[in-house]
């Protein structure tokens, strides 16, 4: 039951993004372009997504398991650190030179966008980038720390 809610729940995310405009890079492009021709539609996308977020995350707050039965586990940091605000960074400029982000642009790859691939394998390859450096990072600090 669990798989298949999570592919219902995938579904209607990937057709909202679909019939939002998200999948569309020009779009996008469009919504970030506040000196030029600003188009705001997706600024009532993203305030509906929040608005289900928030209700959805003070439910989820009062709940010990989740509808399917799951335990809950929500996110307990609230810290602002460097590696945050960095990755945030980077996220957004990503978001503003591909007119994609994560979401919209695995949809976007499933519906034959050639543009979406490329950005679907350089975000898997900056990904598996970070892991790397993320490892050998904490392993040298290990080191440093044995020594």
């Amino acid at each position: 039951m669990n798989r298949l809610s999570e592919f219902l729940v995938g579904l209607l995310f990937g057709w909202g993004l679909l019939i939002s405009g998200m999948t569309d890079p020009g779009k996008v492009i469009g919504f970030l372009d506040l000196a030029g021709t600003w188009d705001p539609s997706l600024a009532f996308v993203m305030g509906g997504g929040i608005l289900v977020g928030l209700v959805g995350f003070t439910l989820a707050k009062k709940r010990t398991s989740s509808f399917l039965g799951a335990a809950m586990h929500l996110p307990t940091s609230r810290d602002i650190d460097r590696r945050l605000v960095l990755g945030s960074l980077t996220f957004g400029a990503g978001w503003g030179l591909a007119g994609f982000c994560p979401g919209p642009g695995i949809v976007a790859m499933g519906a034959g966008e050639s543009k979406a691939a490329l950005f679907v394998a350089a975000m898997v390859g900056g990904m598996l980038v970070f892991e790397v450096l993320d490892r050998w990072a904490k392993a040298s600090a290990a080191r440093g720390a044995g020594a």
